[in-house]
């Protein structure tokens, strides 16, 4: 087979890319319902089978709000979703109103056990989002983990970690900052398969308080409330 044919035959499958691109993953991407954030996502979406770490300092920006309609499109489509150590307790009328089937969500109080919990849930196949609170405690080994245990499975692995992690490495192949933007939610991506991103996006989501849905407060259940209590978003 000639070279230029082969290499044109590699440079179509959607799991490689080139460095002037961005990854194109149809079948591995969720959209995030907001279509000018697909554009800048790498196969138009969150990615299924790797890390996405999302690095915010504070609640309240609106950043539950952001992975909200992906997460209600996982749900709507039987998808389990657990919560590894939230800082708060979902609002369990909320979430429901927002699409989500609360019998199949899940929260782990993982102690300092977080980074083995994520990788248990993800090595499982069962549960279609894992979404994971590890604070200051996961380091750079319990992440390739992490990572190793997402690959090749249809699971969206999201981190959330504070925005001083992003100046350390991390094998994490997204990794999305927050911050507030004149009253709307700034995100800029500071690693993405591809070409890197050169602006920050500012993005109109609801922020706590100016909705008429909290996604955050009282107890989602029974079973969650009978550990320590957690503290809610204001």
């Amino acid at each position: 087979m000639p070279l230029t044919v082969a290499l044109a035959e590699v440079l179509a499958r959607g799991d490689v890319w080139r460095g002037d691109a961005l990854a194109s993953l149809p079948d591995s991407a969720i959209p995030s319902g907001h279509a000018e954030l697909d554009v800048e996502l790498p196969g138009g979406g969150w990615p299924r089978g790797n890390l996405t770490e999302i690095l915010v300092d504070r609640g309240g920006l609106g950043e539950m709000n952001l992975l909200l309609p992906a997460l209600a499109a996982i749900s709507g489509a039987g998808g389990w979703l657990a919560l590894v150590a939230p800082p708060w307790l979902p609002h369990a009328p909320a979430w429901a109103a927002a699409g989500m089937a609360l019998e199949r969500l899940v929260i782990v109080r993982a102690g300092r056990e977080v980074g083995w919990c994520v990788e248990q849930l993800l090595a499982s196949g069962g549960f279609a989002a894992v979404l994971a609170w590890p604070g200051e405690g996961i380091d750079a080994r319990a992440l390739r983990r992490l990572q190793m245990a997402a690959e090749g499975q249809r699971v969206f692995a999201c981190l959330w970690r504070s925005t001083a992690a992003a100046q350390a490495p991390s094998p994490a192949p997204l990794r999305v900052l927050l911050d507030a933007g004149d009253g709307r939610l700034a995100v800029r991506i500071i690693k993405r398969r591809g070409r890197p991103a050169t602006r920050p996006l500012v993005l109109s989501i609801p922020r706590p308080g100016r909705s008429s849905r909290a996604l955050a407060g009282p107890a989602l259940s029974l079973a969650a409330a009978r550990g320590p209590a957690a503290a809610p978003v204001a």
